[in-house]
């Protein structure tokens, strides 16, 4: 096992129940020699991965290779939407696609079209899940998902819960890409500290980001946790099936 793991196989050794882990690919559209190539790592040490669409970046092409993966392992990947165009609306402070710039109908707008079209190009391979870009969103966004028949809402855990009824939600814990002066050692230590206090941990990847030597050390990290006798890989869809709304924080 690579040392770098060595506080996450440690955490792993010392809870009591198994934890359990996902993983979410954003931004399926863009970049997608590099999304197969994940996907690739994914299917090779047989670890499930949510991916996260855009409707509009989607082509043809990527939509029918797509469904095809998912088609052939639909445990293996599940794939949701994400947003409409992945495209700012906000004039000042953080950037938001769903935020409090655009009203209600507006928003609607583009949720029942970004839906439409994934139903036209993916059939029905697509979960009834919904990350934001930039994992951000309104309350307004929330109560129009529930109302369109979503069952789940993933952001990241730092954003305030919304507690909607009948909306759960899967915030991921970790991005893969933010690390500090400590680079990889910090994402060990972030991970092994939410396998001491959280469940499940959901890990943000982006696959633009990640060339052969980062999917080298992530494949390191699929291989501890499909290997370990106390670690569980999940996908979203398994949560929301499983009514896992206390686990994942709804």
């Amino acid at each position: 096992m690579a040392g770098w793991l060595d506080p996450v196989h440690r955490a792993l050794d010392e809870v009591a129940t198994p934890s359990a882990f996902f993983f979410r690919d954003d931004d399926a559209g863009w970049a997608d020699d590099h999304l197969h190539a994940l996907l690739d790592l994914f299917q090779k040490t047989d670890v499930p991965v949510d991916v996260a669409v855009i409707p509009q970046a989607l082509s043809p092409a990527t939509a029918t290779a797509l469904a095809a993966r998912a088609g052939e392992r639909r445990q293996g990947i599940r794939l949701h939407m994400h947003g409409f165009a992945h495209e700012n609306h906000e004039p000042t402070g953080k950037k938001c696609e769903f935020g409090t710039a655009r009203e209600s109908a507006t928003q609607r707008r583009d949720l029942e079209a970004g839906r439409h079209r994934l139903r036209e190009l993916l059939g029905e391979c697509v979960d009834p899940i919904f990350t934001p870009p930039w994992n951000r969103c309104t309350s307004t966004t929330a109560q129009l998902l529930v109302e369109l028949g979503f069952r789940a809402l993933s952001r990241d855990a730092g954003e305030t819960r919304f507690a909607i009824p009948g909306l759960i939600e899967i915030p991921v814990r970790l991005d893969w890409q933010r690390r500090g002066d400590d680079g990889i050692a910090g994402v060990a230590t972030r991970l092994a500290a939410a396998i001491r206090s959280v469940a499940p941990v959901g890990v943000m990847l982006h696959h633009a980001l990640l060339d052969r030597d980062e999917r080298g050390l992530l494949g390191e990290l699929l291989m501890l946790v499909r290997g370990h006798a106390r670690a569980r890989c999940w996908t979203m869809a398994d949560l929301v099936a499983a009514g896992a709304a206390e686990a994942v924080g709804a």
